[in-house]
C-alpha cells in the first residue's frame, strides 16, 4: 500500500484584517505591498528596492502613562529630548520619562506580536505624531503591522487619515562610507 504524504505549504502571515477593513472604509487610495519577511524599515526598503527615505519607521513611545505612535523617515533617528519638548509644547503634558517600551507592552497592552505595531494608530486609539521630514515627501511606504506586508500611500492622505500631528524630533542618520581597498 502506497501512502502519499500531504505537502503542507508554509502559511504566509496575513495582513491584519482589521487594517484592511480600516483602509477600505476610508476610501483613500493605497496599495498593499506583499514582500518577504522583514523586521526593520531598512530591510523592507532593501527587499522592495526603495529609497530608505521613502520608508516610514513606526515607533511606539511611552511618555509617562501615555502612548504615542511616532513616525519618522527610516533614515532618521528619534531625538527623545526633542520629542519630549514637542509633547510638552503641543499636548501641554510635561513627561518626566519618555521611552520606547519593551516588547512585553505590545503583547500585554496592545495584544499584538512584538515588532508589529504598524503605522496606523487610528484603529488602536493611539495618537500619531509624524516628523516633518517624513511629511515633506509625496508618497511613502508604511508598516502594516505584518512582517510580510506594507502599505504605500500619499503622505498627505496618511496625515489626514490618522489625524497625525507634525513636529521636529528626527535626526538624520550618519551613513559611514565604505572605502574600497586598492588591490
Amino acid at each position: 500500500m502506497h501512502i502519499m504524504a500531504k505537502k503542507t505549504a508554509k502559511k504566509q502571515p496575513r495582513l491584519p484584517e482589521k487594517l484592511v477593513k480600516y483602509l477600505e472604509e476610508t476610501g483613500i487610495k493605497h496599495k498593499i505591498l506583499e514582500h518577504k519577511t522583514v523586521y526593520t524599515a531598512f530591510d523592507a526598503a532593501t527587499t522592495m528596492k526603495r529609497k530608505i527615505g521613502e520608508m516610514a519607521k513606526s515607533l511606539l513611545v511611552k511618555a509617562d502613562k501615555d502612548y504615542y505612535l511616532v513616525l519618522l523617515p527610516a533614515d532618521y533617528n528619534l531625538d527623545m529630548a526633542k520629542l519630549g519638548k514637542y509633547i510638552k509644547d503641543e499636548a501641554g503634558k510635561s513627561a518626566k520619562v519618555i521611552k520606547i517600551p519593551g516588547e512585553k507592552i505590545m503583547t500585554e497592552v496592545f495584544k499584538i506580536k512584538a515588532g508589529t505595531i504598524g503605522a496606523f494608530g487610528g484603529f488602536r486609539q493611539l495618537p500619531v505624531i509624524m516628523d516633518n521630514n517624513l511629511a515633506k515627501i509625496k508618497k511613502a511606504v508604511f508598516s502594516s503591522g505584518s512582517f510580510n506586508h506594507s502599505v504605500e500611500m500619499g503622505v498627505k492622505d496618511f496625515i489626514k487619515l490618522e489625524k497625525a500631528v507634525l513636529g521636529n524630533f528626527g535626526i538624520k542618520k550618519k551613513v559611514k562610507k565604505v572605502l574600497k581597498k586598492k588591490k
